[in-house]
């Protein structure tokens, strides 16, 4: 098995459209959570969304290449033309039969097909639908565009597993280059559900913060008084490649994905396993994958989206995998960006590897009374970022339908 390196990356997020923007407000513990802009939330019972701040798409992509785009395409390719220039990348120099594109959204197009849909009822003649209607709704397009627009030819698919797609996603990425499948795929994932059926939907399943006087303070995972998640949007991109083609091309490497786990809760439609069943399988098959062991592990990304059943089968799920480790660092960067969706793990997983780089533990934000069953067992980062050296973190993701995976990385 070979060894899988990160040597670029780039994200778009509600509190930085680049990197560097990204990674320095969640340093600062910045909120992206706000009053939502982009439609009318009188009838919502939701009425805020950690949304994109600033962003000109006619910066990134003609208008006429834009408009046969979902906005979750477009901010694929936003992210993953900031991390192939991070990468240093010259494709006119590689193979590109042996690099692919493993991408993830968990919702695809649901902003392009509410707004058709919407078209259709006002038309009483006949039924009138946009040329691009499908391929802007599928989820599979944002990797075949990226693949179309730098010509690579490897293997190429979309990963789906709701809240864990992006991390998937990495973790097929990892695994087809060890497999010696291809030496270099771009991976990560992108979503866009800020839409009224996705803050609808969202709230009629009681997932959602209704915090609506205090936006900035909602997203509060481990708080007494934490009500659900809020809904964030962006992308955020990973170049892998094996350690021999990097080093071959000269490449910057800035860490290693060391492992991954995979499993399910087999328990319930939309909730977490109580135990966190499937959480403890997840951790415990990402370590035996990276031959570690849990005291190997400095820092953990938690998925905690501030739902109440959620953070609490999260908590009981590391309980169970680390024990007494009061050296494990636990923050949840979800209190400061929202919940992408399918794009979350991809911009946690960078956060991992910034804090490995940086010697940084971002913190979790807004958490004031701490739910007594937290027992002070790890060090929770609270508040403001904590300076440590990190060599391992793992970074964890579940999705509706009991979807789990947890990706490990490494210094260099």
């Amino acid at each position: 098995m070979r060894k899988v390196v990160v040597t670029g990356m780039g994200a778009l997020t509600p509190i930085g459209n680049t990197l560097n923007e990204y990674w320095e407000n969640l340093k600062a513990g910045t909120s992206g959570a706000a009053p939502i802009t982009s439609f009318d939330t009188t009838k919502f019972k939701t009425k805020f969304a950690c949304e994109l701040k600033g962003l000109n798409m006619n910066d990134h992509i003609p208008r006429s290449e834009a408009r046969r785009y979902d906005p979750f395409t477009q901010y694929a390719l936003i992210a993953v033309d900031e991390a192939i220039k991070h990468a240093g990348i010259d494709f006119e120099k590689l193979n590109r039969n042996r690099i692919g594109v493993i991408w993830g959204s968990g919702n695809g197009g649901i902003q392009t097909f509410h707004n058709e849909v919407v078209e259709y009822t006002k038309n009483d003649e006949t039924p009138r639908f946009n040329p691009f209607f499908i391929p802007k709704i599928i989820a599979d397009i944002a990797s075949g565009i990226i693949s179309i627009k730098y010509g690579l030819r490897g293997v190429n698919f979309t990963t789906i597993s709701a809240c864990a797609t992006s991390t998937t996603a990495l973790i097929d990425a990892m695994n087809y280059i060890k497999w010696g499948k291809a030496e270099m795929i771009i991976s990560g994932g992108s979503e866009a559900p800020i839409s009224p059926s996705g803050i609808g939907g969202f709230n009629a399943s009681r997932a959602l913060s209704t915090n609506n006087d205090n936006p900035a303070g909602a997203s509060r995972p481990f708080d007494i008084a934490r009500d659900g998640f809020v809904m964030g949007e962006g992308a955020g991109a990973l170049v892998l490649e094996s350690e021999e083609h990097a080093l071959a091309r000269g490449a910057t490497i800035i860490a290693e994905i060391a492992g991954g786990g995979m499993a399910a809760d087999a328990y319930h439609l939309t909730g977490t396993h109580p135990e966190g069943e499937g959480a403890y399988l997840g951790m415990m098959e990402a370590m035996d994958d990276a031959s570690i062991g849990p005291d190997d592990i400095d820092y953990i990304n938690m998925h905690a989206t501030s739902t109440p059943i959620g953070d609490s089968s999260e908590l009981i799920a590391i309980n169970r995998v680390f024990g007494e480790q009061p050296d494990l660092n636990i923050s949840a960067t979800k209190s400061m960006t929202g919940h992408l969706l399918g794009a979350a793990g991809a911009i946690e997983a960078i956060a991992c590897i910034m804090s490995i780089r940086d010697g940084i533990i971002p913190p979790t934000i807004n958490t004031e009374n701490v739910d007594p069953e937290w027992d002070g067992k790890y060090e929770l980062t609270l508040g403001k970022q904590q300076q440590r050296t990190v060599n391992y973190a793992m970074s964890n993701t579940f999705g509706f339908g009991g979807h789990i995976a947890s990706a490990i990385f490494k210094k260099y």
